[in-house]
């Protein structure tokens, strides 16, 4: 396909895929696509054999890995330990994560053991820590690789260069963009407050030629549309806007290959559109997830989110709780079970493998590139 993304990155179809599973990330980029590695959470030496099975199993195809390095943290650049970080939680949204799992018949023992957790995280969001993560991803044939959460550390910009590797960042604004464009990213990744996960409130449909319009008079960046996109069609009126290709994570999560929790899976391919929530309540920063009753609690009764990362100190312990008793049958954690996920959930209907969504988002693009052609004479 004739795309400045196919080209920079040596893809057939400018359809990037974002998982933390790695057999989907194999699939999407044995399809045409591009797989790109989510691996914030990893140690250097868990990442290191994620990308060693990849390289494995890839065949040779193009794909990348995704960090988040965030501009804003609590305590960044600070010299804080880990028992300063932890006690800086407010007793109160302990208690209330408690209160939330007491209600549907789940135990607390062991939620407050986090202080490992805690550290690597802390460690995994630092440029430090993106240094180190760098350092082995750039061992290994990677493509591509993208930052959330503001502009990309200095140092993951020039080993990008140095190893010439196109670097992209995630961005939900006009102005973010711009800052981004003028730090020397090589594609922005334009994502509407549709998308799962961390996002801002601005529309897909707004986004993407606000950014395409604000750029073009600093430096032509080609721009991937995330945001709610689950179709071909949809990455077809994306690119029609001004975007060279679709960055997609939610889609996904469906998959056969995907590691999603069964019960959450079973949940998403029920949902509509209206079934998700963006709230603070899971890492201090607005992102969207599927609604539950644990999300409504937070909403209606919590008290306000901490910042990034104590929030997730509070929330990842409980929420791991309930995914291990959800999928063992647990009743309560059922109901209380949750993931990242975007609006598009309410075009995501049934479970199909990675390199067939991909077949499908091709056939869909075609299809609707010739509805298009039939309104010109």
């Amino acid at each position: 396909m004739k795309s400045r993304i196919c080209d920079m990155l040596g893809i057939e179809f400018p359809l990037l895929a974002f998982s933390h599973c790695r057999d989907v990330v194999v699939a999407v980029s044995k399809a045409g696509g591009m797989g790109v590695f989510g691996a914030v959470s990893l140690s250097p030496e868990k990442l290191k054999e994620e990308l060693n099975w990849i390289d494995e199993h890839v065949d040779g195809m193009p794909y990348g890995i995704d960090l988040i390095v965030p501009n804003k943290f609590e305590g960044k650049g600070e010299d804080v330990s880990t028992d300063q970080m932890l006690n800086a939680i407010p007793q109160g949204h302990r208690d209330f994560a408690k209160q939330i799992l007491t209600d549907y018949n789940i135990d607390t023992d062991g939620l407050d053991d986090v202080s490992e957790g805690a550290k690597q995280f802390r460690k995994s969001l630092s440029d430090e820590g993106a240094a180190t993560s760098l350092e082995v991803a750039f061992e290994h044939p990677i493509k591509l690789v993208a930052n959330a959460l503001g502009v990309p550390p200095k140092v993951m910009l020039d080993m990008g260069k140095k190893h010439n590797v196109a670097v992209a960042a995630l961005v939900g604004a006009k102005e973010h963009a711009i800052k981004q464009v003028e730090a020397g990213v090589d594609i922005l990744i334009a994502s509407g407050g549709e998308a799962g996960g961390h996002c801002g409130d601005v529309s897909t449909m707004v986004l993407i030629p606000e950014v395409y319009k604000a750029i073009q008079e600093i430096k032509d960046v080609p721009i991937l549309a995330a945001g709610g996109i689950t179709t071909g069609s949809q990455m077809a009126a994306a690119m029609s806007m001004g975007a060279s290709g679709a960055w997609c994570g939610s889609v996904w999560l469906t998959t056969s290959e995907a590691e999603t929790n069964p019960v959450v899976k079973e949940k998403m391919l029920a949902a509509s559109s209206r079934d998700t929530v963006r709230s603070k309540s899971r890492t201090g920063k607005n992102s969207r997830q599927l609604r539950s009753p644990w999300t409504d609690a937070w909403e209606k009764k919590g008290p306000e989110p901490l910042p990034m990362p104590l929030q997730s100190l509070v929330s990842e312990p409980a929420l791991k709780k309930i995914d291990k008793l959800s999928q063992g049958g647990h009743e309560g954690a059922k109901e209380l079970a949750t993931y990242w996920v975007g609006q598009g959930v309410g075009l995501m209907s049934q479970s199909m493998s990675s390199g067939a969504v991909v077949q499908d988002f091709k056939e869909e693009f075609v299809e609707a590139y010739e509805r298009l052609s039939n309104y010109l004479s």
